[in-house]
């Protein structure tokens, strides 16, 4: 198992902790030393959730590893059951306290609880957290679900929201907005605000909705073979997506499709003369295989963005993301290393990036602007006002989202270029100060004819070329230094001026 600073996942008994967490009536009892308690303060820091998770430790230390660590985690179910009365319990290990092979279902079953007590194997040192997640709610399913009469409306169930993921509350709003329109009822959201109770009632719906197939597919599988209910394939994120959604689910239910666009913001824009200085702009895009096979749609056919790099960070998903990946002509990037993430990133040089929290700081390293279209995310990313990503307010709330970043790069691009001028040099102050405004100190002429050192161990910009260099925009002004600075070093020179900028800029546009 990797350890890093930075991880795009988890291990898989956070996966699991994120379905108890969704769901109430549930308790997890995770056999686990002192130390890997630090998984529940995610919720109450980040997503800033008013309670704790309902996960009960057994955090047995060092000197436990030579008695009875078996009975420890006896001791620790019974007492959880005792205290929060649960109408299920899901059990199972950490990473590392699988090493010790204690099997918490096996124990857990010799126990006699009045519950279901629900046995849970996660691999910790072969798959990760999105794994976690999507087995824990298959193995609730499996246990609790079973074939039932269909409830006397059309209704659905709607899979895969829970705790910890990327603007799922305000999804589920979205997607019950838009099942109102057709006259589907919700039967059962799951696992988000689900009971155990609520899961037994999953086979009275005539369909399943799968939003998040990171979290749900498997679930979504085992109830079409058992309670042949058939799920929907298409995921709601984005203007194309709602309507092929919208459509699919009307021939799944048997209903008519209600489209209502009247809350769409962005068409009116997209035909507007200030639409084309997005139009081309090179993007690239990563996070979960969800949200990048919807943005990769939404950037090409929606924002006119031309997409220069694509990958995703949840291997069980790299066939689905290679395929698309080839359908644009590139090839997939499907990694869990945010410096390989990071240097594909340079190199493709892209004007905005479309990823996780990982990729803003990426981004800010190397001053490319950033929207976080998937998890993981930080706190700001869980905004208290609604801001769905599916569904009709979804597509504006990703159409703000993702032309922000590039518009105030346009503004700090212009600030850049005008520095130099009597209003917006840096010692001028605000403009809307009314004259505050003072002229630039002049520089000395010693200043003026000096070189300027930019960092290379090899190259020396001069003034001249270094002022020049300022006005290219700041997303792509590092790739243009390094290029002339690489076609500088082929030609022997030590020396940058304005000629080689520009003979540089010639040579590599042919």
């Amino acid at each position: 198992m990797k350890l890093t600073v930075w991880t795009y996942e988890g291990p898989p008994h956070v996966g699991a902790m994120r379905v108890a967490t969704a769901m109430r009536g549930l308790h997890y009892v995770l056999h686990a030393p002192q130390g890997d308690t630090y998984a529940d303060l995610l919720f109450t820091m980040i997503e800033r959730r008013d309670h704790r998770p309902p996960v009960t430790y057994t955090t047995f230390e060092g000197r436990d590893l030579g008695a009875d660590t078996a009975g420890i985690f006896r001791d620790t179910c019974r007492a959880a059951y005792e205290r929060f009365v649960p109408q299920a319990m899901i059990v199972g290990a950490s990473c590392t306290a699988e090493l010790i092979q204690d099997d918490p279902g096996g124990l857990a079953e010799t126990m006699g609880l009045p519950i279901p007590v629900i046995p849970l194997e996660l691999p910790s040192y072969q798959r990760k957290e999105n794994f976690g997640t999507d087995e824990t709610f298959f193995q609730i399913v499996k246990a609790l679900a079973k074939p039932m009469p269909r409830s006397a409306e059309v209704s659905v169930n709607l899979l895969g929201p829970l705790a910890l993921g990327f603007r799922h509350r305000d999804d589920i709003e979205e997607i019950k907005h838009l099942l109102a329109q057709m006259g589907i009822a919700v039967n059962v959201v799951a696992p988000f605000g689900a009971t155990p109770e609520d899961i037994a009632r999953l086979g009275a719906a005539h369909a399943n909705i799968l939003m998040y197939p990171e979290h749900a597919e498997a679930a979504a599988r085992h109830l079409e073979r058992v309670c042949d209910q058939p799920y929907t394939k298409t995921v709601p994120i984005g203007v194309g997506a709602t309507h092929d959604f919208v459509n699919e689910l009307a021939q799944i239910c048997g209903v008519e499709p209600k489209i209502d666009t009247t809350r769409l913001r962005q068409p009116w824009w997209s035909k507007s003369v200030d639409s084309t200085y997005l139009t081309g702009k090179r993007v690239f895009l990563f996070g979960d295989a969800t949200h990048v096979q919807a943005a990769a749609r939404i950037a090409r056919d929606e924002m006119g963005f031309e997409v220069v790099g694509l990958g995703c960070y949840n291997r069980e998903f790299a066939r689905p993301i290679r395929a698309l990946a080839k359908e644009f002509g590139l090839e997939a990037l499907i990694s869990d290393d945010y410096l390989a993430v990071e240097q594909a990133i340079e190199e493709a040089a892209p004007e905005m990036i479309l990823g996780t929290q990982m990729e803003r700081h990426i981004g800010k390293r190397l001053g490319i602007p950033c929207a976080v279209i998937s998890a993981p995310v930080h706190v700001q990313d869980f905004p208290a006002r609604y801001s769905p990503q599916m569904g009709w307010e979804g597509a504006n709330v990703i159409f703000d989202t993702w032309i922000h970043p590039l518009v105030m790069g346009l503004e700090e691009h212009l600030l850049t270029m005008f520095r130099e001028d009597f209003e917006f040099h840096d010692d001028a102050g605000a403009s809307h100060h009314g004259g505050k405004a003072v002229a630039p100190t002049a520089p000395t002429p010693e200043v003026q004819e000096r070189a300027q050192d930019t960092g290379s161990d090899v190259m020396v910009w001069l003034a001249c070329a270094e002022k020049e260099l300022k006005k290219i925009p700041f997303f792509v002004r590092g790739k243009a230094k390094r290029n002339t600075e690489k076609f500088a070093a082929e030609r022997g020179m030590s020396e940058i001026s304005v000629d080689t900028l520009y003979e540089a800029k010639a040579h590599y546009a042919r």
